[in-house]
């Protein structure tokens, strides 16, 4: 089969590798959609370290079964699903406990680090356990689909800030997942949702997704905007998107005494604390990792209008022209978003006839 491999780092190129076959408990997934996540971007370039070449990267992914392996049963082939980027062995305390994101043995779909190497999704064919599949509802199309795991993480860190309804917020980062978490935090009943960020286009599109008020600025000019909106008291929960030293620092500044701080963005391995403020002004800081079985929701959110993704997509490419694309998202060029990769544009398939973008 063909995959888009991580050769080297800064190196990616179309080649034929073996195609995987279904073992016991796993799924074959025939590829119609896979997203380019920000973290396979930093993983493009090493910065991330989570990302080791040789490497096959993508884990936003759906598609459709083509077979199944010993001892499934839920799927069969022809089926259109879905499948969380988190892959999780179901037997350690935590996952025991329902907190499959936390767990002992957690890998991630199209990751490589020291511990594990799995391969992903950019590429015509993937297995993952039949344990992390979803099927997909019939009118959510593949495109909209490869959504899914970015809208399942803006759901857990909206879940893991423990809102009861009618709080101010603030989202800091307009990127993919700030504006999925704007739209998870309007869903969770925030009465009033502050988005910032430095790029003016991308605060459009936050204002197109239901932000109540836009800030173009960063650091204590962003931070008095936050107070004069609130009458000098802060908002009740940040939700940092970002995860560098002057956003983290200004989420601390930008929220009310008591408030909590719910970390999402995990672009640098660490940042400066302010601890004195946290500890004096008693902030909660909230970790959020990936997903904990908010696919469904995510499924019924999207179906139901609430969370709108397909405003988000900039476009939807073969296969073969993944290593451009990523060059692009590199550079940060203007107005790109979400970049969705379809191998089966490279075979030459009618993706209308083969339940592909559109179903």
């Amino acid at each position: 089969m063909k995959a888009l491999v991580l050769s080297e780092y800064s190196r990616l190129e179309v080649t034929e590798v073996p195609r995987p076959a279904a073992g016991p408990g796993e799924v074959l997934v025939q590829v119609a959609a896979c997203g380019i996540c920000g973290s396979d971007v930093h993983g493009y370039d090493g910065s991330s370290g989570r990302r080791i070449p040789p490497l096959v990267m993508g884990h936003e992914a759906a598609g459709v079964v083509a077979e199944v392996g010993e001892g499934v049963t839920a799927f069969q082939a022809g089926d259109r699903v879905t499948f969380d980027s988190t892959v999780y062995c179901g037997e350690c305390a935590f996952c025991r406990e329902g907190l499959i994101n936390l767990c002992d043995n957690r890998q991630v779909v199209g990751v490589s680090t020291p511990d594990f190497r799995r391969a992903g999704a950019f590429a015509e064919f993937v297995t993952v356990p039949e344990r992390i599949v979803y099927k997909l509802p019939e009118g959510m199309s593949f495109a909209e689909a490869a959504m899914l795991e970015a809208v399942a993480v803006a759901l857990h860190g909206v879940a893991v800030s423990n809102l009861k309804g009618g709080e101010t917020a603030l989202v800091i980062g307009a990127g993919m997942i700030g504006l999925l978490t704007l739209q998870a935090a309007k869903a969770a009943g925030c009465s009033l949702v502050l988005v910032t960020d430095v790029d003016a286009s991308r605060l459009g599109l936050a204002k197109e997704a239901g932000a109540d008020t836009t800030i173009l600025a960063s650091g204590a000019a962003m931070v008095n905007e936050v107070l004069r909106l609130t009458s000098g008291r802060g908002v009740d929960v940040v939700l940092e998107a970002v995860g560098r030293d002057e956003t983290v620092s200004a989420a601390v500044d930008a929220v009310r005494k008591g408030g909590t701080v719910t970390l999402i963005g995990n672009i640098t391995p660490s940042v400066n604390l302010p601890l004195q403020k946290v500890v004096s002004r008693q902030i909660r800081m909230q970790g959020s990792c990936a997903s904990c079985g908010e696919y469904p929701q995510a499924m019924e959110l999207i179906a139901q209008g609430k969370i709108k993704v397909t405003p988000l997509i900039t476009a939807v490419a073969p296969l073969s022209d993944g290593a451009a694309w990523f060059e692009r998202l590199h550079a940060r060029e203007a107005g790109l978003m979400k970049i969705v990769l379809d191998p089966r544009l490279d075979m030459g398939l009618d993706v209308a006839k083969t339940a592909g973008v559109g179903r």
